[in-house]
């Protein structure tokens, strides 16, 4: 037996495990169509996405006619069972703790397929490529801020500039596979231009393009902003969140070098970028669900799209009296959370795990810089577009 798995190469069996998947899937989406694919792939994957990219509140299945419904008609099913169960599955947008269960298994194995695409360019200065990087994602949460300006224009009732299906490639999760492709089409030809002398280093052209997608779809925003009746400009937002999550991070970096500096030791100015990203999402929740509207801000609803996030709302609210979070709000202990799991995930990554896989390690700081600071940027934007 450990005769057959050392013949088995790596490349391979990843390959083959992503074909078992697919398969598994398709295969049992069409003989049970109604238990694969409406209960599950369609309820917690496909649906929330459709729901999301029409702006509605929920969706219903209705034997696969995807019925939209609004805020008072979702609700009326929560309270009716049997009139759920007799029309099947209902998806709301955001996520669930199934999705995200499995958004985090498909991006574990999609790390391993980079890992061994990285391996195959021979890529070598891996520090580099994650300030390189650095910009795409900024430019992920910008790029998810456009859906949020068709979903403006859905409300205002005007057309989309991007209608379905084509803005389903916009919304999450589905957004970080094109930005996946598109970072990844950077990196290879990048590469080729350093391989071939026209640059000096992967890394300017690499920060270059991502920097010029970003400028361009903020252009894009400011555009809207400026001749659109359903976007507008709040700069007072986007300066407390970049000023909030700096001096947050500045504590918090200062705090570690003083008190914990082995902490950092192994990521160096990697883990205080880290740190900043992930202060960007937790000041940017903070702003867009307590203080929007004390800045000024008027848009929809904005409530909290991930389980822990709302998790932590319903729990402050729970716990302190309305005369305190009158004035705090409920939001804020989520950004101590994602400084303090911030700070875990650098001082996890020491120098030893550096010296064992370089090449690894730097792909999953980029993946943990990208899931708060993407989410967080979007959050920001969102707010400080009126969308």
């Amino acid at each position: 037996m450990d005769d057959v798995l050392d013949r088995i190469d790596p490349e391979r069996g990843w390959a083959a495990l992503v074909a078992a998947l697919v398969a598994c899937f398709s295969i049992g989406s069409v003989v049970f169509p109604r238990t694969v694919y409406a209960e599950f792939v369609w309820h917690y994957f496909w649906g929330p996405v459709y729901a999301d990219s029409e702006g509605a509140s929920c969706v219903a299945w209705a034997d696969g006619e995807r019925r939209l419904l609004g805020v008072d008609e979702c609700r009326a099913l929560a309270n009716d069972p049997e009139r759920l169960a007799e029309i099947g599955p209902v998806a709301e947008p955001g996520y669930t703790i199934v999705s995200e269960i499995g958004y985090v298994i498909i991006l574990l194995i999609a790390l391993i397929g980079v890992m061994f695409l990285l391996r195959r360019l021979d890529i070598q200065r891996y520090r580099v490529g994650f300030f390189a990087l650095f910009p795409f994602m900024l430019f992920g949460g910008a790029l998810r801020v456009v859906e949020d300006a068709n979903v403006a224009a859905i409300r205002a009732g005007v057309g989309q500039p991007i209608s379905y299906p084509l803005n389903t490639l916009l919304i999450s999760p589905l957004i970080y596979f094109t930005m996946f492709f598109f970072a990844l089409a950077a990196v290879v030809i990048s590469v080729w231009l350093d391989r071939n002398g026209y640059v000096s280093g992967y890394e300017y052209p690499l920060a270059g393009i991502g920097t010029a997608a970003l400028v361009a779809c903020v252009g894009y925003l400011g555009a809207l902003a400026a001749t659109k009746e359903y976007v507008y400009f709040y700069p007072a937002i986007l300066g407390v969140v970049l000023v909030g999550a700096t001096l947050s991070a500045g504590i918090t970096w200062a705090l570690v070098k003083r008190y914990a500096p082995e902490v950092n030791r192994g990521t160096g100015l990697i883990g205080l970028v880290i740190i900043w990203g992930h202060a960007i999402d937790g000041v940017a929740n903070v702003v867009g669900l307590d203080w929007a509207g004390e800045l000024g801000v008027h848009y929809g609803d904005l409530g909290p799209k991930h389980p822990v996030n709302a998790g932590i709302v319903d729990l402050t609210d729970a716990v302190l009296p309305a005369s305190i979070t009158h004035y705090t709000g409920t939001a804020w202990p989520f950004l101590f959370v994602k400084l303090v799991a911030a700070v875990f995930v650098v001082w996890i990554f020491d120098e030893q795990i550096f010296e064992e896989n370089p090449r690894y390690t730097i792909i999953l700081l980029i993946t943990v810089l990208a899931v708060g600071l993407g989410p967080g940027t979007r959050d920001m934007l969102r707010a400080t577009f009126g969308i």
